[in-house]
């Protein structure tokens, strides 16, 4: 059998470019959200062009190209300018038109705050659609490293390492000036001694730099970055991207970047996704890093009920009876240990020192002055001459309020892996998002959210289908509800 022939390459050949694109490509999809935008509102430049000067690329060109790339892994401003040139359904959503990777970059670089708002818009718009519960959210963060290397990330211990490497090679060139005798090996060690305090008075400036700022650690290349431990303690500078999933089809709804853990995120994050999703209540299911007594008693303030997983007692297992043998009365206030003895307050408030990473917060000690008769003394107290004591801190209510939650109801909180990993393993896995392109926190979210825009635009063309989808599109338009207020 001959083998399949195909075209002569000197034949002339006439398509159009509609016809080169599939019915069903996603490209349709990204070219029905783009024109629906009201650009301007956003904020977006050159929407509309001047008389005179050159003429610019209409911005729904290149936001288009982005999300395209976005959708398929391709990040680069270089490598989106070759898919504008090579890529027939790149070709078809830019109308033949091919910006310079310049060009790409700057549009990028220049509308971080606008790409934001065009995604919560289209959150907005799954409420019409019924698209989302608004009843039950889930929040997660993942890591990305930074455009700042570790070897730039300086904290107090770093530095101090420096210096004392710096101060010891000075000590040495200097003994070793002491001894030379030929001028040119004395001139070489002057200059050597010259570029260690040079490089001296940089971390010394580092330092003052540092303790200015208030913070524990300083990147030079990326001043937002932080050292982040990435996945099993490899620790790389990077972004805590914080992210809320709403359970009803995995949707994105809501995105932040801020410390370096999760344990100041969860009513923040949890209260702006109720504002955008118009909710008057809410359940929120996170996982132990987010478990603290304040985040759990805001989010109840707020209305939202938090179903976090309960963390262990942080007092040490040393053989006694642990925290949760002791009974609390929600009635009386006081405690009944194990042998039935009632530990009572005095009423006064302790303000805990907050030494090191704890945090800050007032708690009240229980006591009974039966311990020190008590035949079991042995077993409940060591070293302590007045007896055991309880600490209960002001946020106890609401937290063993949420482990309460979260026992009765195992099955449920199972679902917050299925609602989080789903929008994490498409991102990272599939397209690659382990790292940002961008420096700055307001950048580095611009890019967060075309990524989370065409993650969500993916999701509703699975659920909706891509015709019904472009048909919704096409009859609605998204403006920046901050401009009607």
């Amino acid at each position: 059998m001959p083998h399949v022939t195909g075209q002569q390459r000197n034949q002339m050949m006439m398509f159009s470019l509609e016809s080169s694109v599939a019915a069903d490509s996603f490209a349709r999809v990204i070219d029905a959200f783009v024109d629906a935008t009201n650009l301007e509102s956003f904020g977006f430049a050159h929407v509309n062009s001047k008389d005179e000067g050159r003429p610019s690329f209409h911005p729904s060109v290149l936001l288009k190209l982005y999300l395209y790339g976005y959708h398929n892994g391709v990040r680069s401003s270089r490598k989106l300018e070759r898919e504008a040139r090579l890529n027939l359904e790149a070709i078809w959503l830019t109308l033949g038109q091919y910006p310079s990777y310049k060009t790409i970059a700057d549009f990028r670089k220049n509308h971080s705050g606008a790409f934001r708002q065009v995604f919560r818009s289209f959150v907005r718009l799954f409420r019409d659609w019924e698209l989302n519960s608004g009843e039950t959210i889930a929040i997660d963060s993942f890591k990305i490293r930074a455009q700042n290397s570790l070897k730039n990330n300086l904290n107090q211990n770093k530095i101090d390492r420096h210096l004392e490497y710096i101060d010891n090679k000075i000590a040495e060139y200097e003994v070793g000036l002491d001894q030379a005798d030929c001028e040119e090996d004395k001139q070489e060690l002057v200059e050597k001694i010259q570029l260690q305090q040079t490089r001296r008075e940089g971390y010394k400036a580092i330092e003052r730099q540092l303790k200015e700022s208030g913070q524990e650690q300083i990147s030079l290349t990326d001043p937002d970055a932080r050292s982040v431990v990435l996945y099993r303690n490899i620790v790389n500078v990077g972004y805590n991207i914080q992210a809320v999933s709403d359970s009803k089809h995995k949707l994105l709804v809501e995105y932040e970047t801020g410390d370096v853990n999760d344990t100041h995120a969860l009513a923040q994050m949890a209260t702006a996704a109720k504002e955008i999703l118009n909710a008057e209540s809410m359940n929120v299911m996170a996982d132990k890093g987010y478990h603290t007594g304040e985040e759990l008693k805001k989010c109840k303030a707020e209305n939202i009920t938090a179903y976090v997983s309960p963390k262990a007692p942080s007092t040490p297992d040393n053989g006694l009876y642990p925290i949760t043998a002791f009974t609390y009365n929600t009635e009386n206030d006081t405690y009944t240990c194990p042998v039935g003895e009632t530990l009572r307050t005095n009423n006064v408030w302790y303000k805990h020192s907050g030494k090191g990473k704890s945090e800050v917060y007032q708690f009240r000690r229980y006591t009974t002055p039966a311990c020190k008769t008590c035949a079991s003394r042995n077993q409940c107290t060591a070293g302590n001459k007045n007896g055991r004591a309880i600490d209960r801190s002001e946020y106890a209510s609401a937290i063993e309020a949420n482990r309460e939650r979260v026992t009765a109801r195992p099955d449920y909180y199972r679902l917050r892996q299925q609602i989080t990993e789903h929008p994490f393993g498409t991102l990272k896995r599939q397209r690659g998002f382990t790292f940002t392109l961008m420096k700055g926190k307001t950048k580095v979210l611009g890019e967060v959210g075309l990524e989370f825009i065409s993650y969500n635009l993916a999701r509703c063309t699975t659920i909706l289908g891509l015709a019904k989808l472009c048909k919704a599109l096409k009859e609605c338009c998204f403006i920046d509800l901050n401009l009607l207020f």
